[in-house]
This record gives structure tokens, sequence and C-alpha cells, in this order.
């Protein structure tokens, strides 16, 4: 079992969703924590109202998208509390429309914060955990979107499939790297797969840097894609807070997969029996209505 209190949690996109959750959790779990946000104001106040609860949190502005403040963020846990016992990397945008009508910059914007966010936080944060040779945890957010590929979301699918194979590997990496230890090793990892939660994915857009903003007006398809997440996310039946309760108890109990809503694992298991027997894919859309509103 994994012990929280007194333990030090790095968590990127800490100031809203399911990162502010996640903080609230670990806060009441007498943990030390590190908060990054790309947003410094609103990474301020969940700081504040924290630390007005008692909790012990520092605040650490970081574009997950940019090594280097990665790697920044990384020191900065080290010189407030001298270790990480679990990093959450959980910052994360979305884009939809046909694929044909997206842009480079979405492309780039969407990949630099859900893939390379992923992949510096794992470069900047596994050599410390490894080295300390304390239990440790690392928590990649993908999304069902993970394991499915739903129409007109096609930059945000293959990010987050990105995710899930980088996690997988990860988990493959740290049991060769950790061969003979106990437990199967000291630093383990889990891939987290909610499906849709109110959270503030849906307007994304407002923390799309400047440089990577369109000029061109949003495409039919683009709008729609909008209103479809928009409607999708509030219908969402779980809250973040539920979320950060299942994955807080699968960290515990070091499980790899952390699916939030397990009513979707019939629409994962249709995909893969249609790779299995070279059918042509399934709208996951079309589905049954607790798939199409997965929440």
């Amino acid at each position: 079992m994994f012990e929280f209190e007194g333990k030090v949690a790095v968590i990127t996109g800490a100031a809203s969703g399911f990162g502010r959750a996640f903080a609230e959790k670990g806060a009441s779990l007498g943990m030390k924590l590190v908060l990054a946000d790309v947003n410094p104001e609103a990474l301020a106040q969940t700081v504040d109202a924290l630390r007005a609860g008692g909790a012990e949190a520092i605040g650490v502005p970081t574009d997950v998208s940019d090594a280097a403040r990665v790697e920044a963020l990384a020191q900065a846990a080290l010189d407030a509390f001298g270790k990480v016992h679990l990093l959450f990397n959980n910052a994360g945008v979305g884009s939809g429309g046909f694929l044909w009508e997206s842009t480079a910059n979405d492309w780039a914007w969407v990949f630099n914060v859900n893939v390379m966010g992923v992949a510096h936080g794992v470069r900047a944060f596994t050599p410390i955990m490894l080295r300390q040779n304390e239990p440790a945890h690392i928590v990649n957010t993908a999304s069902v979107a993970g394991l499915l590929s739903p129409p007109a979301m096609g930059i945000y699918n293959a990010s987050k499939h990105a995710v899930v194979s980088l996690t997988e590997t990860l988990y493959h990496d740290l049991q060769l790297a950790q061969a003979g230890s106990t437990e199967g090793g000291t630093v383990g990892c889990s891939l987290l797969c909610p499906a849709f939660v109110p959270t503030g994915i849906a307007d994304a857009e407002r923390a799309r840097p400047a440089d990577l903003r369109n000029d061109s007006r949003p495409t039919r398809s683009q709008i729609a894609a909008g209103k479809q997440l928009q409607r999708a996310v509030q219908s969402g039946k779980l809250t973040a807070a539920d979320v950060a309760e299942i994955t807080f108890e699968a960290i515990a109990a070091r499980r790899f997969y952390i699916v939030t809503h397990p009513g979707i694992m019939a629409t994962v298991k249709l995909r893969h029996e249609d790779i299995e027997q070279l059918r042509n894919p399934t709208d996951p859309m079309s589905l049954k209505p607790e798939v199409k509103n997965a929440g």
C-alpha cells in the first residue's frame, strides 16, 4: 500500500478541474503539495485556499510544454521539501473538428501540452524518484479518448492515445529498471482514463499561447465539436472530487489502469474486437446513451 501522510505531491494543471481536486484530496491526507499551472492568478488562489485549510503548499507557475520550466518545477519541489513521492502529470487541453480542418497550430498546441507535458514530467521527475529509493508513484492523465477514437476529436484522441502508450511503456521500463526490488519496484505508475466530468477542459482555448492561435474563424465542424464537448462535460455524473477519490484509492493499491467510468469498457472491448477481427471501426458515439454521455 502507498502511504500518503507527510509525503510530497507535485500536480500540474492544479488550479482547476482534476488538478485542484487532486490537491484537495492530497491535502486531506496530510500531503505536502507543489502545485503547478499555466495560470498564475488561478494558481495563487488555489494555493491560498489550501493553505487557509491548513495545507502545506507552494505554487509554481509552469507551462508544461516547456521542458526547462518543468525541470525548474522539479527543482522547486526539491528546494521546498527535499523529495517528491507522487507526481500527477495532469495538465491538458483539447481541440475538436474534422482532422483535415485542424491547423498546424492546433496540432502543436495540443501535443505540446498533452504529450510533451507528460514526457517532460516523466523525464524530470523519474530520475529523482529512482534516486530516493523510497515508494513513489507517477499518475499520467489520459482519457477514455486514449482507448477509443470518437469522431471530430482527432487531435485530442491522438494525444491521449500517445499518453496511454507512453504510460504503459513507462510501466515496463520501471519494471526493468527496478528488477529484483520488492513489490515490483519502488517507483510505480498509473494511467488515468476518465470520461466526461464537469471540468474546465471545454474552455481550454483560453490558455492557448498567442503564437499558436489561429487567424481563421472556426469551421462548422469545429463549432459543432465545441458545443458537443460542452454538453458532454456538463452532463457528467461524476465530479472531479469523485475522480480524485477513485484515483487515490488506485494509487494506494498500486493499480495501473484507472478507468473511472466502467460503463465505457464495453465500447473499449468492441474496439479491440474490431481490431482482432479486422472489421471497420465502430463509431463509439453511435452506441448506447451511457457511452455517448459517459459520466
